[in-house]
């Protein structure tokens, strides 16, 4: 086991761009008994013997001097943070005041990007409404509102040294490809970039490049997110919900489904990416082991994607 990141032994990729893990493989934000035998110490212990160089703060992280502290001392870069905005909800000067705060814990922890999910009538916390049939949709006078709002919120980013990436996520405002095609057109491309996740992509619109090539101007974050095809369908035909059709297993690590990566991958190197790329997989961690899974990504990555 290492106990620092090590350069030496990290995942090296030839275009630069810079690998790291996310949290909810360890422990889940929205159902909180998922995972809460982990520890921020159980994360970072196993990002630097897997050589994962970063990942993103988790809403059951201590706090920011403990977190700053521990994941310095494992070599782990904090890259970003969720932030759940209600802009059409609540409007922005409500919503200015947390995000402002949310950009300064960011800043005192190094991180260079602020994650947006727009989440007025999100319903992907709703465990009693099936995620595939059902989701808000906003009107024609809402656009607007989102659009002007996630402006603001990008200069307050930019005035802390953070770029806002916006989440296209399943179950809210900003799911399907057209929608987060119009939102990227609405929006001002210096304040507002796009957070692409494969996973939400695939199950939003069975098409992870469509919204890639659409999109790839706008695009500073990335999760790369796999999906199991026969849980997927499971899912849709007992109408689960977002938070149930992961706890039985519809997403994983890239190499252990069915998204073909090398695509996205050589899309994102061709135009010049460089930036962050997360191994995602919304799984439960006492049934599917980070560490182990983590070790399966890094493989695959590295035998599939970095010897293109």
């Amino acid at each position: 086991m290492a106990f620092r990141l090590d350069p030496a032994t990290a995942i090296k990729d030839p275009h630069g761009i810079s690998w790291g893990m996310h949290p909810i493989a360890w422990r889940n934000d929205d159902i909180k008994e998922v995972g809460a035998f982990n520890t921020l110490e159980d994360e970072l212990l196993d990002l630097a013997d897997l050589g994962y160089a970063g990942t993103e703060v988790a809403g059951w992280y201590p706090s920011k001097e403990e977190t700053k502290e521990r994941a310095e001392a494992r070599g782990i870069q904090i890259v970003a943070q969720w932030f759940s905005s209600f802009i059409v909800r609540d409007g922005i000067e409500a919503v200015i005041p947390e995000f402002t705060e949310t950009c300064e814990y960011l800043q005192y922890l190094g991180a260079t990007r602020v994650v947006v999910s727009e989440q007025t009538g999100s319903v992907q916390g709703q465990r009693d409404v099936c995620i595939f049939t059902n989701k808000p949709v906003l009107t024609e006078e809402e656009w607007p509102v989102l659009a002007e709002g996630l402006n603001r919120l990008g200069e307050i980013a930019q005035a802390h040294g953070l770029q806002l990436v916006y989440h296209h996520h399943l179950g809210t405002v900003v799911q399907t490809k057209a929608e987060t095609i119009r939102l990227m057109e609405l929006t001002d491309p210096d304040k507002v970039s796009l957070l692409f996740d494969t996973g939400h992509a695939f199950v939003g619109d069975g098409d992870v490049m469509g919204l890639l090539e659409a999109t790839i101007d706008r695009v500073r974050h990335v999760h790369f997110k796999d999906v199991r095809p026969e849980k997927m369908e499971e899912s849709k035909r007992l109408e689960r919900s977002f938070l149930d059709s992961f706890l039985n297993g519809m997403f994983t690590v890239p190499g252990d489904g069915m998204i073909d990566f090398t695509e996205p991958y050589t899309f994102l190197v061709d135009h010049g990416y460089n930036e962050w790329i997360l191994v995602e997989a919304e799984q439960d961690p006492a049934i599917a082991n980070p560490h182990a899974y983590g070790l399966k990504a890094r493989a695959y990555i590295e035998s599939t994607l970095l010897t293109l």
